[in-house]
């Protein structure tokens, strides 16, 4: 029964927590699942982790006395703990950036019922006191579908608070609990602490943009390709065209180009990256349309050779990346003899002269 008595309400719930601690875990468990599996159905969304915990029975009491005691006891209105806990199942999901927030709350929203919302993204705390956000809070249940079926019965009826972040703003969120005295410090050092709070803003907006500048990138990157000659009619000389052009190759005009000779190849972006910052490295100043040229020049005979070499070692690797890395060599064998392994650069080399293919020195 419910009292004013704080130090048996404490008791009480001490022991409702401990009657019901290995409930919590299996429920957290379960539930962290579900949102996982709700979140990762619906594409478009970045997510770096999901994760679940039960709150700290020492926590809770903290909590309580916090937010909901003082109010409570001045208007001598009789409480019990657990009736004011309704995060003893939390679950966090961090995703890379700030607009993918709503979306996932428009996800859970389909598939849990919503109790509370709170938006602390938008509601910007407005006093000196008072730091950083912390990402948008709902609290939820399963919804009246999920509670009736068999397999939830035994948490169905936990409430659960769902936190959706930014990576930043986590990492905000865990360091901000580190600063101690907060309401009551020098105004100097609150100062400071909003000023690396909006930094941390910034920086998830500013991996938005960067988000969306890469996506642009690659849409106006120009196109340079046209579809790669015939087998028996490639001329691999590489100065038998005139290429125009004097942008740099970089990664976004690479994967335009790449991804045109090798449409059902996925290239990943941190190779991709790499793999270009090579071909600089071996050829300083290369350029979209060089590269688009060397790649018609070449392409046909190393296809050839991939075909032969496949033949010889079914289990062996000749991806586009291989493919690649061949025909630059075939260009220029002097600039880009790094680009193949002694071993690869051999066998190449006596198939080349088995077939009597020109080739650039």
């Amino acid at each position: 029964m419910a009292s004013l008595d704080f130090d048996l309400e404490a008791t009480h719930f001490r022991t409702f927590y401990g009657q019901h601690a290995a409930s919590l875990e299996a429920a957290c468990t379960a539930i962290t699942a579900m949102v996982a599996a709700a979140v990762s159905e619906v594409g478009g969304v970045d997510v770096a982790k999901v994760e679940g915990r039960v709150k700290d029975v020492d926590e809770c009491i903290r909590k309580f006395v916090r937010k909901y005691r003082p109010a409570l006891e001045e208007s001598n209105t009789p409480y019990d703990i657990q009736s004011y806990i309704t995060d003893l199942i939390g679950v966090r999901v961090v995703c890379l950036y700030e607009d993918e927030l709503e979306k996932v709350a428009q996800i859970v929203r389909a598939r849990f019922a919503v109790i509370d919302v709170t938006d602390k993204v938008t509601a910007v705390e407005s006093t000196e006191a008072s730091f950083g956000y912390k990402g948008l809070h709902l609290d939820l249940k399963l919804s009246a579908a999920e509670r009736d079926l068999p397999q939830h019965a035994a948490y169905a009826h936990w409430p659960f608070e769902l936190q959706v972040r930014t990576i930043i703003q986590d990492s905000w969120s865990v360091l901000d609990h580190k600063i101690k005295y907060k309401k009551s410090i020098p105004g100097q050092l609150k100062r400071r602490i909003n000023v690396l709070s909006a930094l941390f803003e910034l920086a998830d907006r500013e991996f938005r943009q960067i988000r969306d500048a890469t996506a642009a990138e690659l849409l106006q990157a120009p196109d340079e390709t046209a579809e790669p000659l015939p087998d028996a009619a490639v001329d691999i000389h590489p100065h038998s065209r005139a290429t125009s052009g004097s942008s740099e190759l970089n990664a976004f005009t690479f994967l335009k180009i790449a991804t045109h000779f090798f449409k059902d190849f996925e290239f990943e972006p941190s190779k991709v990256d790499g793999f270009v910052d090579d071909i600089q490295v071996w050829s300083p100043g290369m350029t979209r349309a060089r590269f688009n040229s060397l790649m018609r020049e070449t392409i046909g005979v190393v296809k050839r050779y991939k075909q032969h070499f496949e033949e010889l070692n079914p289990l062996g690797s000749f991806n586009p990346y291989t493919v690649i890395r061949h025909c630059l060599y075939l260009s220029n064998k002097s600039a880009f003899r790094p680009a193949l392994r002694n071993s690869a650069r051999e066998s190449f080399e006596a198939w080349l002269q088995e077939q009597g293919e020109h080739r650039s020195q």
